[in-house]
């Protein structure tokens, strides 16, 4: 979630990836240490997957199209629907929103029982 957050700071747009910038946008998004190691392994990842493509002759990546179009979906199902979702269950939200969420993560949670899948950490 971290490193999809990262892709959709604007900076990129005129400054472009690297790997000093993805880790200082993953430290602060993580807030835990980002190694050079981690940021190579996800750009190659974003690379190999279309979302990034390398500029020649330089360690500087851009968004490609399909990169764009995911940045632009994730910052708005973030901003439409999870930012509200996760705030529902707070006490300005109505009861009936509530009740249904915590319906909702009842039937998950016990759908996630029977397919055996263990609990997140």
């Amino acid at each position: 979630m971290a490193l999809a957050g990262a892709l959709t700071t604007c900076v990129h747009a005129v400054t472009g990836l690297t790997n000093r910038s993805l880790r200082a946008l993953m430290t602060g998004l993580l807030t835990t240490p980002y190694s050079i190691g981690q940021a190579s392994y996800d750009l190659r990842r974003l690379r190999l997957k279309g979302l990034i493509a390398r500029q020649p002759h330089s360690n500087t990546y851009t968004l490609t199209p399909d990169g764009l179009r995911f940045a632009i979906f994730y910052t708005k199902v973030h901003n439409r629907i999870l930012a509200p979702l996760l705030a529902a269950d707070q006490p300005p939200a109505p009861p009936p929103l509530r009740q249904a969420l915590r319906t909702i993560d009842q039937h998950l949670n016990e759908q996630l029982t029977r397919a055996r899948l263990p609990a997140a950490a």
